[in-house]
């Protein structure tokens, strides 16, 4: 993560199409964002961010020799500081729920505007998760399963499933977060101040070991606090 005296966060771009790097790298730069290095494959991602030690990753999805989503995963293993956002061509790409599971910090389309992304990113960097929620419900409800799988049949990580740890409120706020409501809205909807919010869910993380909002997500769908199509 980039400090207030940083130039902004440090990026790499892994997508086997040139003209999105080349047209990804230009836009970040343009708005004072540091790309470091590019990469044509997952493999290529997994060693760009080995040599390089970037702050967030923009990951295609679908690329030759390793996909995304391994890449991801082995990116997020072998250097857990690092972000990555995952990007797809479709909303509802069966692979973005397993990224997410993964520990991916949210994910984008590809058809994004320039401002959304360069948002997209320095968001990622100061340790929040990029989700759209009805997107985000709609992938569990289509691809979620109570079982612990994804779609593509991976399993979903190993995380701490005993919410027995949690206080009442601590469980009220996961739940709200599940729901996909942001920081201000569960400061309105529980009327509390914001940075007493923050510290529930600080708190959320580490008593359940969950990285940020995106696998908080994910785990209030899994443990059935929110239900897919439904609410809490």
């Amino acid at each position: 993560m980039t400090t207030p005296t940083d130039p902004g966060p440090r990026v790499v771009i892994a997508d086997d199409q040139e003209l999105v790097r080349t047209g990804f790298r230009l836009i970040l730069t343009a708005r004072g964002i540091n790309v470091v290095g590019e990469a044509a494959d997952g493999a290529e991602a997994v060693d760009a961010v080995r040599r390089l030690s970037p702050d967030v990753v923009l990951m295609d999805i679908r690329m030759p020799t390793m996909d995304g989503l391994e890449a991801a995963r082995r990116v997020l293993v072998r250097t857990p500081g690092c972000r990555v956002i995952m990007l797809t061509t479709f909303d509802l790409d069966s692979y973005v729920y397993a990224a997410l599971a993964a520990g991916a910090s949210g994910f984008l389309l590809k058809d994004v505007t320039p401002a959304h992304l360069a948002a997209a990113v320095r968001l990622v960097d100061t340790g929040d998760a990029l989700l759209a929620p009805s997107i985000t419900r709609r992938l569990v409800e289509r691809y979620g399963s109570r079982t612990g799988r994804t779609a593509s049949g991976s399993s979903l990580p190993a995380v701490h499933r005993d919410l027995a740890a949690l206080t009442p409120r601590e469980h009220e706020v996961l739940t709200l977060m599940g729901r996909g409501l942001s920081n201000t809205e569960l400061a309105q909807e529980l009327t509390l101040s914001e940075s007493t919010v923050k510290t529930h869910v600080a708190r959320i993380f580490a008593k359940l070991h969950l990285r940020d909002r995106a696998q908080a997500v994910v785990l209030a769908y899994e443990t059935g606090l929110v239900t897919p199509g439904g609410s809490a």
